[in-house]
């Protein structure tokens, strides 16, 4: 099991990092973090993440039973343990709502141009998932055909969502869709951003995986 202490602190020291980037405002937002099989830390509903403290992070079970803290869990809970049923490889979940990258996410439009290699081979492509009430299983039921294969997504009329093996990879990944979504939006203003032919994409390691 991850230690708990760390990982209590590393989920402030995130949530902070996500403030002070304006990823999150207010009390968006929510992270959490699978100690074992049984056991997730998440952050605690109507709480700013910026100033969180470590005592009132909130441990569930695998079932969503609240195993520790005197908060309620984030109204987001179903969702992360879905993603932790479906997807055993991966360790955190991170959920913000980035300017550019929610501004995508409200448009609907899809960040699936094949353009940045670094982009190809962290992501492959980020798909678009369809509006789903948040705070229930059903938005999971609209991800789940795509989170087998996908690190980050882009929720419609909500806001962005990535995986990683740790919270940090989690973090890394949530700045690197919004860095993209910025670049995109300043390409598009100036000119037609090019495309990469797919018969040099598909030299790129990730993208065969994640095209589906």
């Amino acid at each position: 099991m991850q230690s708990f202490q760390i990982s209590r602190h590393k989920i402030v020291k995130y949530g902070k990092r996500l403030y002070e980037r304006n990823y999150i405002g207010g009390t968006e937002g929510n992270i959490s973090v699978r100690l074992n099989n049984s056991k997730i830390l998440i952050t605690p509903t109507g709480k700013n993440l910026g100033y969180i403290k470590p005592s009132e992070l909130v441990m569930i079970s695998a079932k969503g039973k609240k195993l520790s803290g005197k908060l309620s869990p984030s109204s987001e809970y179903k969702l992360h343990l879905a993603i932790y049923t479906y997807r055993r490889d991966i360790k955190a979940i991170c959920h913000a709502h980035p300017l550019y990258s929610t501004a995508y996410a409200l448009a609907g439009l899809k960040m699936d141009k094949l353009i940045l290699p670094e982009i190809i081979m962290t992501f492959g492509v980020i798909p678009v998932i369809e509006y789903g009430t948040p705070g229930t299983i059903e938005l999971f039921e609209k991800m789940c055909c795509k989170i087998e294969n996908h690190d980050a997504f882009l929720m419609k009329n909500h806001g962005v969502l990535t995986v990683g093996k740790d919270l940090e990879d989690a973090f890394n990944k949530m700045e690197i869709v919004e860095r993209y979504a910025h670049i995109l939006s300043i390409a598009n203003l100036i000119g037609k951003p090019s495309v990469i032919p797919e018969e040099e994409a598909e030299k790129i390691p990730r993208l065969k995986k994640t095209k589906s």
